[in-house]
């Protein structure tokens, strides 16, 4: 894949990521050409890349468009990441007490604060960034590239469902999984990364969102057109 349609890439990726482009929507190759300055080559290798990761399904004689996930599809990926993280885990123990595990607690003490604020945007972002620090902290390129083209999976369902959080008991399970940790408890870790993937699953309602209008595509992507890399 050429450089720049890795960038066009990114940049649809953030609109997802961002719901500005929504779980069904069509994502035709002549209208994005015209709205990003390239050519319709360009905006095909991106969504090929792009429904590798499972971002975008194409239909044959109809045209790409941004995923969406079943039910299924949904528990599949969170067991897989599930694996990741507690594999990740094992690994991380050798990271106790370095200036990275001085970080990973620090955003979870942030986290907890934010939680019981109410800040709850902060609170899930800081949530996100957790999952993926205790990921980097096992310092293993394969398990981080797959776990994030997993986490941009996840994101669609934010677009699909309504979800609803306990935000204080999952800012409290980050700190008690890196407790267990610290104490080389590590099967009692591995277990509550289980669970709490699975109260996260169970978060998501199972019926639709309401149906948002959908935005022009160059209207959705305009705002990360200046940041595509």
């Amino acid at each position: 894949m050429s450089s720049r349609s890795g960038e066009i890439a990114t940049i649809l990726t953030r609109a997802i990521m961002g719901q500005r482009l929504t779980p069904g929507a069509k994502l035709g190759e002549r209208e994005l050409a015209e709205a990003l300055g390239v050519s319709r080559i360009v905006v095909r290798q991106a969504l090929i890349r792009m429904a590798e990761d499972g971002l975008v399904t194409i239909e044959r004689n109809r045209g790409a468009f941004v995923s969406r996930l079943s039910l299924q599809e949904t528990l599949q990926i969170y067991e897989a990441m599930t694996v990741i993280e507690q594999g990740a885990a094992a690994l991380a123990v050798t990271r106790v007490g370095t200036t990275a595990w001085a970080a990973i607690r620090r955003q979870a003490e942030l986290q907890r604060q934010a939680a019981h604020d109410s800040n709850h945007g902060l609170s899930d972002h800081l949530g996100i960034g957790f999952h993926f620090d205790l990921v980097r902290l096992a310092g293993n390129r394969v398990l981080e590239d797959m776990h994030a083209q997993l986490t941009r999976r996840v994101t669609l369902l934010h677009s699909i469902y309504r979800s609803e959080f306990d935000q204080c008991a999952l800012a409290d399970d980050h700190l008690r999984i890196l407790d267990l940790i610290e104490k080389r408890q590590l099967k009692k870790a591995q277990d509550l990364i289980a669970e709490h993937n699975r109260v996260i699953v169970k978060g998501f309602f199972l019926e639709e969102s309401e149906a948002k209008r959908p935005l022009p595509l160059a209207e959705a992507i305009a705002p990360f057109l200046a940041t595509p890399a």
